[in-house]
C-alpha cells in the first residue's frame, strides 16, 4: 500500500514539474517570438525609411554604393569630401565625377565603398585622399564601420570588413534593428526637407566657408603613433590589385594641411611603401609652399575652404591631365 502511494506521489510530482517546465518554455518561446516579431517589424520599417532618404551624409553613402556610375570617383575622409570639386574634374577631363568622401571615415570605410562599387561597375579613375597617419591602427575606425551595417544584407562583398568590428558582429547582425539603431535620429532628419537645406552637396562635394583665424603655422611634433595596421595594408594592396586587373587608374593623394611637417618622421613610414608601389601616382601637397603660405585658403588647419578647394582641385586636374596623356584610358 505504501509503495503504491509513493509511486502515485512521485508520478504526480513529475506531472507537476512537467507542467511547470512546459509553461516556462512556452512562455519563453512566446517572449522570444514577440521579440523576433518586434525586431523584424521595426527593423524593416527603419530600413524602408533609411533607403528613402534623398539628402544628407547617409544618402550620399547609399548613392555611392548603389547608384553612382561616374568615371572618376573621389574616396577619403572629410579632407576628400571638402577638398575635391567634381565639376572641376568634369569640365577639364570631360569625364563624370562623384565625391564619395565622408567626414571621420578613413581607409577601411573607403575600401568597403570601393569593393561595393567595383563589384557593380568599373570606374576609369579612382582618387584616394590619404591622411598622413592613415596606416596606423586606430580602434575608433573599426567602431565607425557601423556606418556600413545597413548595407550588410545586400552587399556580401563587405561582410568580412564588417566582421573586423568584433567577433560577435555576425551574431548581432541577425537582428533587423541592429544595423540602424544608432541612426534613428539621422534617418528621421534625412526624410525631411530640412536636411536638404542644412547640408547641401554638389555631386557629393560639400564646400566649407570661412577662413582660418589662427594663422600661426603649427609644427607637427614627433610622437609614437603605434603599430601599422595590417588590415589597412591588405586593403591597400587589394585596391591596387583590383585597379590593375580591371584597367582602373588609381591615384593616391595627400591634400594640403596647414601644418609644418618635419621632412622625415613616423607619419610617413606607412606611406613609403605606397610611394614605391605607385611611383608617380602618389602625390603629396603637405609641404607645398603655395598652400602653406596662404592661410586664407583654409577653413581650419585640417581643411581647405571653398576657395582653397577650387585652387587645389584645379592643381590636381592639371597634374592628372599629364598623367592621363601617358596612360591609355578608354
Amino acid at each position: 500500500m505504501e509503495g503504491n502511494l509513493f509511486i502515485f506521489n512521485f508520478s504526480n510530482m513529475l506531472t507537476l514539474l512537467n507542467n511547470k517546465f512546459g509553461k516556462f518554455f512556452l512562455r519563453l518561446f512566446l517572449i522570444l517570438l514577440l521579440i523576433f516579431i518586434f525586431d523584424s517589424l521595426l527593423g524593416n520599417l527603419l530600413r524602408k525609411f533609411y533607403f528613402k532618404q534623398t539628402s544628407g551624409f547617409l544618402y550620399r553613402t547609399t548613392y555611392s554604393i548603389d547608384s553612382t556610375n561616374a568615371d572618376i570617383l573621389i574616396f577619403g575622409s572629410s579632407r576628400a569630401n571638402h577638398h575635391y570639386i567634381p565639376h572641376v574634374f568634369e569640365d577639364s577631363l570631360k569625364m563624370t565625377c562623384y565625391n564619395t568622401g565622408r567626414d571621420g571615415n578613413f581607409l577601411l570605410y573607403n575600401y568597403a565603398l570601393f569593393k561595393t562599387i567595383t563589384n557593380r561597375y568599373t570606374p576609369k579613375i579612382v582618387v584616394f585622399d590619404i591622411s598622413p597617419n592613415e596606416f596606423y591602427y586606430k580602434s575608433y575606425e573599426y567602431d565607425r564601420l557601423s556606418i556600413l551595417l545597413p548595407y550588410y544584407k545586400n552587399h556580401p562583398e563587405i561582410r568580412n570588413i564588417l566582421y573586423l568590428r568584433s567577433p560577435l558582429e555576425k551574431y548581432k547582425l541577425m537582428s533587423a534593428i541592429y544595423p540602424f539603431n544608432s541612426n534613428i535620429l539621422s534617418i528621421a532628419i534625412g526624410n525631411t526637407e530640412i536636411n536638404k537645406k542644412r547640408n547641401p552637396d554638389i555631386n557629393g562635394y560639400v564646400p566649407l566657408h570661412g577662413t582660418l583665424i589662427d594663422t600661426i603655422l603649427e609644427k607637427v611634433k614627433l610622437s609614437t603613433l603605434g603599430l601599422i595596421d595590417t588590415n589597412k595594408i591588405n586593403a591597400l594592396n587589394d585596391i591596387i590589385n583590383t585597379c590593375n586587373n580591371n584597367g582602373i587608374l588609381p591615384v593616391f593623394i595627400q591634400s594640403p594641411l596647414y601644418q609644418d611637417f618635419p621632412p622625415s618622421n613616423a607619419y610617413f613610414s606607412g606611406i613609403d611603401s605606397l610611394a614605391k608601389t605607385q611611383n608617380d601616382i602618389f602625390w603629396s601637397w603637405l609641404d607645398d609652399p603655395h598652400f602653406l603660405s596662404a592661410p586664407h585658403l583654409f577653413k581650419d588647419k585640417f581643411h581647405l575652404n571653398e576657395n582653397g578647394a577650387m585652387l587645389f582641385s584645379k592643381t590636381v586636374v592639371r597634374k592628372l591631365k599629364l598623367l592621363i596623356n601617358n596612360v591609355k584610358i578608354e
